[in-house]
């Protein structure tokens, strides 16, 4: 049986989350996770840069063959919502220049899909992630958020192509 490699990121261009994992038949595994954080005194350019530039080097070390993206959603704030889109393209442009397949998706649907309710908290989905992922150890943030993320690539990646 084969095995696929799979990042997940949860971009921000404060606390971006990425998590690895390995999809072997239905069974998935835990490799790696983490928080990337751009400086927050610099200028968007250079964090936009920073995101870009850390996540192009997870990517090369952990060497997956497929990214799990969350979409972008408007919440209160237009300016910031412009920013999450910036740090989504900087997270899709590092995962393409790699040669990664990139799936798309929407924090409801990846909460659905590890929790079974589309209004999970973040403490839901880290106890998910660490249910399914034994050895994760993984808290409630970004980086579990990835992990859900990678997990719903790997559930939906069979029925995109």
């Amino acid at each position: 049986m084969t095995t696929k490699r799979i990042i997940g990121i949860d971009p921000s261009i404060v606390a971006c989350g990425w998590g690895v994992i390995d999809k072997t038949g239905n069974k998935v595994a835990h490799v790696a996770h983490g928080v990337i954080r751009p400086p927050k005194k610099e200028p968007l350019p250079s964090r936009l840069t920073f995101l870009f530039m850390a996540l192009t080097e997870i990517i090369t070390e952990f060497s997956p063959v497929e990214a799990g993206v969350e979409d972008a959603f408007m919440k209160d704030n237009a300016m910031s919502a412009l920013k999450l889109g910036q740090a989504r393209s900087a997270c899709i442009l590092a995962a393409t220049t790699q040669g990664l397949n990139v799936g798309e998706y929407a924090a409801r649907l990846v909460k659905k899909s590890v929790v079974g309710t589309g209004a999970a908290d973040k403490a839901q989905v880290a106890h998910m992630m660490n249910m399914l992922l034994p050895g994760a150890n993984v808290k409630a943030g970004d980086a579990a958020d990835a992990l859900a993320i990678a997990i719903t690539h790997a559930n939906h990646m069979n029925s995109r192509y």
